[in-house]
């Protein structure tokens, strides 16, 4: 059988594949964060996102990629030019960006990987659609307008699907789900930085297991 990492992925629809939560690491402990990333990948989610929001990110990142050869592990909160280079240097399998400008756009358009940009408003969409793209991230979510924007830009950019994350929770979900423009979405409610410092494994097993129901 052909593995996900073995499969040429063209886009971040593709990676994800039928996994429709796409689990956040934030963690400021890179023993917890490769903890949680096995239980990620115990609980069936294979393809996750570590945000570059510590010291530690991209070492955590290099670690979970070591330790868990067959996840699909992508970095996040990618700004500019040499984070993204740092973050290729660590092999991540995908870029995600928490928004987007023209000079982001042009450092993005030889990356090697999958590339999910960030937008929070119309002209980041259209902005993105210009630079070839048609799959997004909606972030912060909750704060973009959530559930009513997405149905909103389904009328204008009908081609384009999203994966929103920042407010998407284990309670609300389904309401981005259950939208025709969106593919997945995202968010570091399965492992709650408090949840890591306290290494309570169950809470996270618990939390990977609801995430999918």
């Amino acid at each position: 059988m052909i593995s996900l990492k073995e499969t040429f992925m063209s886009s971040f629809s593709q990676i994800m594949g039928t996994q429709r939560i796409l689990p956040i690491i934030q963690s400021d402990d890179i023993a917890a964060g490769v903890k949680a990333a096995g239980i990620m990948q115990e609980t069936g989610l294979n393809v996750i996102e570590v945000v570059l929001r510590s010291p530690i990110a991209l070492e955590m990142l290099r670690e979970i990629k070591l330790q868990y050869p067959d996840m699909v592990v992508g970095a996040g909160t990618i700004t500019h030019r040499q984070i993204l280079e740092e973050a290729l240097a660590v092999n991540a399998d995908y870029i995600i960006t928490p928004t987007i400008s023209p000079g982001l756009l042009r450092d993005l358009e030889a990356c090697p990987v999958p590339v999910l940009p960030g937008v929070s408003v119309m002209s980041d969409i259209l902005q993105a659609v210009e630079f070839g793209y048609s799959e997004l991230k909606l972030f912060p979510a909750s704060l973009a307008g959530g559930a009513p924007f997405l149905q909103a830009v389904n009328a204008v950019f009908p081609n384009v699907k999203f994966c929103p994350t920042g407010g998407v929770s284990q309670e609300n979900k389904a309401t981005f789900l259950d939208l025709p423009n969106v593919f997945a979405a995202g968010g570091t409610w399965l492992a709650k930085k408090d949840t890591l410092i306290a290494g309570d494994w169950d809470a996270v097993r618990a939390a990977c297991h609801a995430a999918q129901v």
